[in-house]
């Protein structure tokens, strides 16, 4: 009985106070960062002159292709939960942004998992996690793929004057293409084989007890896997275009060639460098000033695009899923189907 008062103190406690903590906690985080960082003012009055009147169709598209950023992302989540549990499009928005809220602590977006566990039912929330490891992997291979066709552009053509690019020398760089293209087709491998090798996975005695949270992989087939992909691929170009428009707004001198592929290889570093999503603007911002100081020497416009775009895409909804996180409840009801299993 005494368990009983216990459990349900504790119930009490995390469904009606964790998401109000996490809530205050995320949106003072928040307000500290974006206050504390570098030339704040001076990066406020650049994007107010960047979005004026003149400009107000590209802050338009700019807001527009944030929301099919996400929405991809949530439809992306939806389809993925599929094996294990029917999930709207509506929760899987919260869960997206929740996550992304979570994430910003995190090394890598390692956050999103447990937040995106959340808005599922109890028993499904361990086994979402594997599932979201695929949708993880989708969007680094289109990534990876993206970012060594990109890099070898770039060295044929537009860096083919340096002999060596801020003290890499073109031996080590084409080691590291080399090491970059193995790495992905072995990923692209084992994401087409996903399937099979959960299978084979579940054989090992000590796996085959816990073979419950990962069996929902195994209902991945290759159309499947290649719709993920398919999104996955249209996520990034939308990315690609918010860099792109940012850097015309700015009038950041550079043919759209070259930025768009040196926005692709910022996207390889990025994925393969551990980032927290806070510190990301810091990283972000010198990797971006060393990747596009090779064809323009505006460092502030890059600087003030890399800024405009971490604000946009990431602070804009996390503030959202910290609003969202008001609302998760740690233990929820049991439905009656599952009384009745």
């Amino acid at each position: 009985m005494q368990k009983k008062v216990i459990y349900n103190r504790l119930k009490i406690l995390l469904n009606y106070v964790l998401g109000p903590l996490l809530f205050v906690v995320l949106v003072y985080i928040i307000y500290i960062k974006v206050k504390t960082q570098p030339d704040l003012s001076q990066k406020i009055e650049l994007l107010k002159n960047a979005f004026s009147k003149q400009n107000i169709w590209q802050f338009a598209l700019l807001v527009l292709l944030l929301f099919l950023n996400w929405g991809i992302e949530a439809r992306k989540w939806q389809i993925l939960m599929r094996p294990i549990q029917k999930v709207s499009f509506l929760t899987s928005v919260k869960a997206i942004l929740s996550g992304l809220a979570l994430s910003l602590f995190l090394p890598n977006g390692f956050g999103e998992y447990p937040a995106r566990a959340l808005y599922m039912k109890e028993g499904n929330r361990l086994r979402s996690v594997a599932l979201n490891v695929a949708g993880s992997m989708a969007q680094l291979i289109v990534t990876l793929v993206a970012g060594i066709i990109s890099l070898i552009y770039l060295k044929q053509y537009s860096w083919k004057g340096a002999a060596n690019i801020e003290g890499l020398s073109i031996l080590w760089l084409n080691g590291i293409i080399s090491m970059i293209i193995m790495g992905t087709i072995l990923l692209i491998v084992i994401y087409f084989r996903l399937s099979s090798l959960t299978k084979l996975f579940e054989k090992i005695p000590f796996v085959h007890k816990y073979k419950f949270f990962i069996e929902g992989v195994e209902t991945f087939q290759w159309k499947e896997l290649t719709r993920i992909l398919y999104l996955s691929c249209i996520r990034f170009i939308v990315f690609v275009v918010q860099y792109i428009l940012v850097l015309h707004v700015l009038e950041v001198k550079i043919e759209v060639i070259d930025a768009i592929c040196t926005t692709c290889v910022l996207f390889l570093f990025l994925a393969i460098l551990p980032t927290i999503p806070f510190a990301d603007v810091g990283i972000r911002s010198g990797a971006g000033a060393q990747l596009f100081g090779l064809l323009t020497p505006d460092a502030f416009g890059i600087v003030a695009t890399i800024a405009i775009i971490w604000f946009i895409n990431l602070i804009i909804p996390s503030a959202a899923g910290s609003l969202f996180l008001l609302s998760i409840k740690i233990f929820k009801k049991t439905d009656k189907s599952s009384k009745k299993t």
